[in-house]
């Protein structure tokens, strides 16, 4: 079944990665994989364009069927695969709720870390203002105390619960971006836990991004 997707993605991008965290949880192994570089601006070549016309990574395909969202394409194969590999999606209700709650809150964290690291990329030089860039840390600061809070009602083993769930699938990637740009381990210990937990999971190992291991990462949020 592997054989029939089709994956083009980027090394180092959380939403490329929640959906290689899944492939591998799912015993998907054997699929069509494709690194692009970013650099190179591989991301916008005809053959992304024809699956994704948004030029964007990651393009996922499986026979027909084309998902490049990855919270889409992760609960899409969590859906197909129930029963194969690791499940996914607890059938706890209450377990359920929190797993999805966790799940979608993890675009608010992804989107207050990127106003912080991508800031200077995205905003012209003309248009900056130092009083956005300590608002964008004050919001991230905020952002991170309270996912430090819920790691503390849970333990800090996983994010909605019991087990390893598409909660984590979607938000670990986010943290591990967090440490890989100097996130302090001593003012988030729960976050810290979490990450140095989890790393060691066999597919969140199979499915590092290889630029990781290949360059040292940045002190950007060292102060945060």
């Amino acid at each position: 079944m592997a054989k029939d997707m089709t994956l083009l993605w980027g090394s180092g991008s959380p939403p490329c990665w929640r959906v290689m965290i899944v492939l591998e949880e799912k015993n998907l192994q054997g699929y069509n994989s494709k690194l692009l570089s970013f650099e190179k601006g591989e991301h916008k070549s005809a053959e992304v364009m024809s699956m994704n016309p948004r030029g964007q990574l990651p393009s996922f395909k499986h026979g027909s069927k084309v998902l490049n969202e990855s919270y889409a394409a992760c609960m899409y194969l969590e859906s197909q695969f129930k029963s194969q590999g690791n499940k996914l999606i607890p059938d706890c209700p209450a377990e359920q709720a929190m797993m999805y709650q966790r799940m979608f809150e993890g675009l608010t964290l992804t989107q207050k870390m990127a106003d912080v690291i991508y800031y200077s990329w995205k905003v012209p030089e003309a248009e900056r203002h130092d009083s956005a860039v300590k608002r964008n840390k004050e919001n991230l600061t905020t952002e991170l105390k309270l996912w430090e809070e819920y790691l503390q009602k849970t333990s800090g083993s996983f994010v909605a619960g019991k087990s390893f769930s598409l909660a984590d699938v979607s938000v670990f990637p986010g943290v591990a971006y967090l440490f890989r740009f100097g996130l302090s381990e001593e003012r988030y210990p729960k976050l810290t836990a979490y990450y140095n937990s989890l790393k060691e999971r066999p597919s969140i190992k199979a499915s590092w991004p290889p630029t990781w291991l290949e360059s040292p990462g940045q002190d950007m949020l060292k102060d945060i």
